[in-house]
């Protein structure tokens, strides 16, 4: 795999398409000039790919506070299971 350095690298990982022409809008201020916001296509992408992700937040938090208190446990064999799982999946 060819990793370049920069937007055109990153586009790559993501698998972006390259756009006929990025979204261009003027954004409107209390100046006198108009400023302009410009968006790529591999912005957009990453942004509705994490509204799109499915991860259920209300679990996330509620994770996050039993390690935060030190109560978040998971049994051995589940991890065992997974890690086997996983390596069964990768080698086919």
């Amino acid at each position: 795999m060819d990793i370049r350095s920069g937007l055109d690298g990153l586009k790559s990982l993501l698998g972006v398409t390259p756009a006929a022409q990025s979204g261009t809008q003027p954004v409107r201020t209390g100046a006198a000039s108009a400023d302009r916001a410009t968006l790529s296509s591999a912005g957009s992408e990453v942004a509705q790919s994490a509204a799109d992700s499915g991860v259920r937040m209300d679990k996330v938090e509620s994770i996050q506070a039993a390690l935060a208190a030190g109560t978040y446990s998971v049994p051995a064999s589940a991890v065992a299971s997974r890690m086997v799982d996983a390596m069964l999946v990768a080698s086919r």
